[in-house]
């Protein structure tokens, strides 16, 4: 596999979709390595079938900032799904999000130990059996006074206990997804239900869980129940897990392999009044490849159409996800200031879509770009 055939597999695993980080369909992609993972007591199980999912640190693109994201129980939205941890992994060009997912068996969530039955792989928990969920209390807070569905059976954790909280780049966690978890991620997924989407974007609006506010250490770390941050149970950080280091500044010159996050600073430097993907004006065509070498120019046409299709499905994607949104708000009978704030996010979601695109056509066309006139040409046969 060539350099251009890594760069155009790695613009098609960009996030795009479901992301709760936004609140709903959005792109994540950051040159800044976000802080380490919290030390934290988890509260107790509220009721039966309700699943743990553990905290991670967002981005939050308008202040520039990272946010925690407090390890909550959720209720599952099915019987004998599981919860597939959202996590940071290196993209080849910066940090991406990972959304997390529901499904039949737990996925790779980039090897980062979340803790509570989230070691790095897999889920030591629970396990359903006959409709029921079964608590193992060797990793989970439960009380069995209220919930009888328990076990015991201890988790040998043979991953090395860090706070690391993303994968790859300087410093990340190295893990790989096995055959298994690559079969997993192939298969159905609801995405985060909408109490969790509801938990984030409280997380979100909470000033005091920016990163820049609590220095890692912020005051509510995990939630008896999604958006409960003023229940009697919430429990903070008991300390942070390193140093807080700030996210670079955008002002400043980036280092090299690394792309800013779009936001909307960025955007208010280049118009651009397409609220939704559909409206996005068509991208300029790549100039056709005119290396000299015609086996090299076809090579390149083809990932120039390769990428275009795959920018197309993006937009459809974010598209289908956005049409959802319109019709459950009708079906909420919202109020105009409801739909104005969904309109705001719908453009916002959009441009940065359509900047992605953009840094992808560059990158493309610069790999193709020959760095001496004479690249690509055969040798001259001497005389």
């Amino acid at each position: 596999m060539t350099e251009s055939d890594t760069m155009v597999s790695e613009i098609w695993a960009w996030h795009i979709g479901p992301n709760p980080a936004w609140g709903s369909a959005g792109i994540e992609f950051i040159g800044t390595v976000c802080d380490p993972l919290l030390v934290y007591e988890q509260p107790p199980c509220p009721a039966e079938d309700y699943f743990w999912t553990p905290g991670y640190w967002a981005y939050d693109p308008d202040f520039g900032d990272y946010y925690w994201v407090p390890g909550t129980w959720v209720l599952a939205p099915e019987v004998g799904l599981f919860w597939t941890p959202g996590w940071w992994g290196w993209g080849g060009e910066g940090f991406l999000f990972h959304e997390g997912y529901w499904g039949s068996q737990v996925g790779f969530y980039g090897g980062i130990n979340y803790g509570y039955g989230y070691f790095g792989e897999g889920y030591e928990g629970g396990r359903w059996d006959n409709g029921r969920f079964y608590y193992n209390r060797a990793v989970n807070n439960v009380n069995e006074t209220n919930i009888h569905n328990v076990y015991n059976t201890t988790v040998i954790n043979n991953t090395t206990v860090n706070r690391v909280s993303y994968n790859g780049g300087n410093g990340g966690i190295d893990a790989r997804p096995t055959t298994a978890q690559e079969a997993a991620a192939r298969e159905r997924h609801i995405p985060p239900v909408t109490a969790q989407t509801e938990h984030t974007q409280a997380a979100r609006a909470n000033p005091q869980l920016r990163a820049s506010m609590n220095q890692g250490k912020p005051p509510v770390a995990a939630t008896p129940k999604p958006g409960a941050f003023q229940h009697r149970a919430v429990v903070p950080a008991t300390q942070a897990g390193g140093p807080y280091k700030p996210p670079t500044n955008r002002a400043a010159a980036q280092p090299r392999g690394t792309i800013p996050v779009a936001s909307s600073e960025s955007n208010s430097s280049r118009p651009n009044n397409a609220v939704h993907p559909n409206e996005i004006p068509p991208s300029a065509p790549l100039p056709a490849p005119n290396s000299g070498n015609a086996k090299l120019d076809q090579k390149y046409q083809q990932q120039q159409e390769k990428l275009r299709a795959q920018q197309d499905q993006q937009r459809q994607k974010l598209q289908q996800q956005q049409d959802r949104e319109h019709q459950q708000l009708e079906q909420q009978k919202a109020d105009e200031a409801r739909k104005q704030q969904t309109e705001q996010q719908h453009q916002q979601q959009t441009q940065q879509l359509q900047q992605l695109h953009e840094r992808q056509q560059q990158q493309l066309q610069s790999r193709q770009q020959p760095a001496h006139p004479n690249q690509g040409q055969p040798p001259n046969k001497k005389p």
